[in-house]
């Protein structure tokens, strides 16, 4: 899993970024577990079969409208974690022979992705901390908004195991990347090539940019 970073503007975009991590698989007692590991060794290659994949940033934190009524040359905040989202990588499953993490790096092979997709071994996520973000460089002056996202990835799978086995089905959610950032209220969001604004970045706008806003408007 790879932290993203937002290109900027004279206007002073720059990356924040989160941490976000992930819980085991399905979970259960010592004999399940137990089973589940069996199971996968007797399928150790097996093929599997995606569909139903869906990718996108979602936002994970939000800072408060920022407001900055003389230029300064550094600007400090916070970004909150949202209440009530939390996006753990997991798999769910018809049956046993497949591992969460397998599930997940085949997943990754697939779609080629540039780092490896987030697995079983990551911290939860977002972090319940607030995280602190400082940004210096800038003539910054007027109304900002910073946030944090996900770039979350879902998928359903069919894994075969060699023999005539049947089939195991399942589910996966993961994601590739995190990221973030701070933008000025004062400039349209950005909706053409090479950089299109992704959702995250457009719900932030909405949400922190006062009406009348440019980047309130175009968002």
């Amino acid at each position: 899993m790879n932290r993203s970073a937002l290109t900027g503007t004279a206007a002073g975009l720059a990356a924040v970024f989160l941490l976000l991590g992930a819980t085991a698989c399905t979970g259960g007692t010592g004999d399940r577990d137990a089973k589940q590991d069996h199971g996968a060794a007797a399928c150790a290659h097996g093929t599997y079969a995606w569909s139903g994949i869906e990718r996108g940033y979602r936002l994970t934190g939000l800072a408060d409208p920022i407001t900055i009524k003389k230029k300064t040359h550094s600007v400090s905040g916070e970004i909150r974690p949202l209440r009530g989202v939390s996006y753990k990588p997991h798999m769910t499953s018809s049956g046993t022979g497949v591992l969460a993490a397998d599930a997940i790096k085949a997943l990754g092979r697939h779609l080629g992705t540039e780092e490896p997709l987030a697995g079983p071994s990551e911290p939860a996520a977002p972090d319940e901390v607030p995280e602190r973000f400082h940004h210096e460089g800038g003539n910054f002056e007027g109304d900002y908004y910073a946030w944090n996202s996900v770039d979350l990835v879902e998928a359903d799978f069919t894994y075969t195991c060699r023999g005539g086995a049947r089939p195991v089905r399942g589910h996966v959610v993961t994601w590739e990347k995190t990221g973030g950032g701070f933008l000025s209220c004062a400039e349209h969001v950005i909706r053409d090539a090479p950089w299109v604004a992704d959702a995250a970045e457009r719900a932030a706008a909405r949400k922190l940019c006062p009406a009348g806003s440019p980047a309130r408007g175009s968002a």
